[in-house]
């Protein structure tokens, strides 16, 4: 019997998209696995992660991606335009693939080689874009600039972002009817923000369901940011009602958004929620990287796993209960940000040797 793709399953909330539909390279339904180390040690027994990492692009952007150029192929444009910080680069640079369309991507000035050559890979034409997304006002001209050009072309650029492209932003709601559908009760969802579209769309897959009273309460909901990109979580503590843009500065691939693009709808659901924002320091990160590596087999890039360490910095400062059910969005995979991964591996790493030194270490 033939398996439901993703958007069949869930079809009743997301948009029609016409001609063929939606693009299906097997995205979604990832798993969602409960944590054998960090969880525990930390005294947090029932933390799980939900491994968007591996999705075909190794990425949560895929369940945009398949929507975006589903969208285009059905209004017979031959070629798609899109900005990114990588994983929505590598997205869409694999269904345009799949669609037989051209793919020109506008890709931040320090997105890492790992992201570039997959987009490469996958026939692309990439162009890396002085200062976008390390400086506020230049991104925004920058992003003005694309969508003025694509619009004189009769071409819908594509961003991750509820402010600039609703209508594929449905497919990312998808992650959230996953949860609720294995595992019942989720008390705490800690989600990592850049621009705040990934936040978003889950708020309203929960809330899709929960209007439906299909989800009896909606989670808490949780904003995590690297400290060199606090355009959300200082303004949500602070009882704001705007998110600020900032010069980004920080280190962690995919969350270096620093002007304001879904930031006002994540403050204002987390409020919403009963949700909180977090701030995490990134040599801590890249520490936490590496033990969900050795600790619970699970290789993601930086940006992975910054919701992690919100949830343990929300259990230090007493906010998070130990009892909590709580879930973390794991959002790209390791093998994108080589360099990272390269930094984990342990002294001396690959040796070299013959076969007599087999045989010596395992002599008498």
């Amino acid at each position: 019997m033939r398996n439901k793709g993703l958007y069949e399953r869930h079809e009743r909330f997301l948009p029609v998209v016409g001609g063929s539909g939606p693009i299906d390279l097997g995205q979604g339904a990832t798993p969602l696995v409960r944590s054998v180390s960090i969880g525990p040690k930390a005294g947090l027994p029932e933390l799980y992660f939900k491994l968007e990492n591996l999705n075909p692009t190794g990425s949560y952007k895929d369940r945009f991606a398949g929507i975006a150029i589903g969208m285009a192929r059905a209004a017979g444009v031959d070629r798609c335009i899109a900005t990114s910080s990588g994983n929505t680069g590598a997205a869409l640079a694999a269904f345009c693939a799949a669609a037989d369309m051209e793919c020109s991507l506008y890709v931040s000035e320090n997105a890492p080689a790992g992201k570039l050559e997959q987009m490469l890979a996958y026939g692309a034409n990439v162009y890396r874009v002085k200062d976008f997304t390390i400086d506020a006002a230049e991104s925004a001209r920058i992003t003005e600039a694309l969508s003025a050009g694509a619009a004189s072309r009769g071409i819908q650029i594509f961003i991750t972002a509820y402010a600039r492209s609703p209508v594929p932003m449905a497919g990312i709601k998808t992650i959230a009817y996953e949860l609720a559908n294995d595992l019942d009760g989720i008390d705490d969802v800690f989600v990592p923000v850049g621009g705040g579209g990934l936040y978003v769309a889950i708020a309203k897959g929960f809330a899709d369901l929960h209007g439906e009273a299909a989800l009896a309460q909606m989670p808490r909901l949780h904003a995590v940011q690297p400290e060199g990109n606090d355009t959300v979580v200082t303004p949500l503590r602070a009882g704001a009602a705007a998110a600020r843009p900032v010069s980004t500065s920080t280190t962690i691939s995919g969350l270096g958004v620093g002007f304001v693009l879904d930031g006002d709808d994540v403050i204002a659901t987390a409020r919403e929620t009963g949700g909180s924002g977090y701030i995490v320091d990134e040599t801590e990160v890249l520490s936490l990287q590496r033990r969900l590596a050795q600790e619970e087999g699970i290789l993601v890039e930086p940006a992975g796993a910054v919701s992690v360490l919100g949830a343990l910095e929300a259990l230090r400062r007493g906010e998070l209960q130990p009892g909590s059910r709580t879930v973390c969005i794991l959002t790209g995979h390791g093998f994108k940000d080589p360099v990272s991964v390269r930094n984990m591996g342990s002294v001396p790493g690959v040796r070299a040797i013959t076969r007599a030194d087999i045989e010596a270490s395992f002599g008498d």
